[in-house]
């Protein structure tokens, strides 16, 4: 049994199909579907159910998983350790995040990680839940933030040291602008605007069985473009503090929601990943300062 088989077998007990789980490896997934064919053939157990769509790890697929996680980790551990035996200045990370005024941590990580590693290179990409786990899924990415709790059995995760507060940003004008914190009673009948991932997941928390009370009358994955619009007075905007720009002279107030909502922020990258020399250097620093 090799290490590289349980990787394959680990990443479709992950991804629960076997196309995504071949693109995540780089094989075909004949080549793939033929070395699980062969570990079943080894064990003498059958590993997995298959169902139209998915498949799922049968009571001996479970117990191999726990068995091939802590071989894998092991292994993971014990190349790492080698490899970080050499001296290096620098490398490239890459990076998936999502919008908050929290991301100023990660800013200050990076800072501070340059000033021992100068060749360091950081590459940027933002956008919600799905548009960063796909690439993060993909390869594309060594790390993902989220503004949501992320799925465990795919990922491991670092918890920001704060979290973002949701409240509604409008023109100064508004008479809405007079009170100190916002009410469900305060949205009825308002035009909202909200990310899609906030109004499905986050906004229905808070106000329970009169979410369908609310009326959304667009959906924004860039509050800054959210902003615009309720500056025209088109509607009203559900966000993070700190996001826009509500500044004496900016013509937008912030008002918190209560009773209070908040969300936390998640440093997250997959389980079993084999990163870069930096990269788990980075790694391992944000969790000393996280932890």
């Amino acid at each position: 049994m090799e290490i590289r088989t349980l990787r394959y077998f680990l990443a479709v007990a992950r991804e629960e199909n076997m196309t995504r789980a071949a693109e995540q490896l780089h094989v075909t997934q004949p080549t793939l579907s033929k070395t699980l064919k062969a570990l079943e053939d080894e064990l003498g157990k059958k590993l997995f159910t298959r169902h139209s769509f998915s498949i799922r790890l049968t009571e001996e697929g479970v117990l191999l998983r726990n068995r091939a996680e802590d071989l894998v980790s092991m292994a993971d551990k014990i190349t790492q350790e080698f490899v970080t035996l050499d001296d290096i200045t620098g490398g490239d990370i890459y990076f998936g995040l999502a919008e908050s005024h929290l991301i100023q941590y990660l800013a200050w990580e990076i800072r501070e990680f340059r000033l021992q590693y100068p060749d360091l290179r950081y590459h940027i990409t933002s956008g919600d839940t799905e548009q960063v786990t796909e690439k993060l899924d993909k390869g594309l990415l060594d790390f993902a933030v989220l503004a949501e709790k992320p799925n465990t059995a795919k990922y491991e995760a670092l918890t920001f040291p704060e979290a973002d507060v949701w409240g509604l940003v409008f023109p100064a004008s508004d008479p809405l602008s007079q009170k100190e914190t916002i009410t469900v009673d305060d949205l009825i009948g308002l035009p909202l605007f909200c990310s899609e991932q906030g109004w499905e997941n986050d906004l229905p928390a808070w106000c329970g069985d009169r979410m369908p009370e609310l009326r959304l009358e667009g959906s924004f994955r860039l509050s800054y473009n959210g902003s615009m619009f309720a500056k025209e007075g088109l509607g009203y905007l559900l966000t993070f503090d700190h996001l826009i720009d509500t500044s004496a002279d900016s013509g937008l107030v912030f008002r918190p929601l209560s009773p209070r909502l908040e969300t936390k922020l998640y440093l997250i990258w997959k389980k079993y990943q084999i990163f870069s020399p930096i990269a788990e250097r980075f790694l391992r620093k944000m969790q000393e300062s996280f932890l």
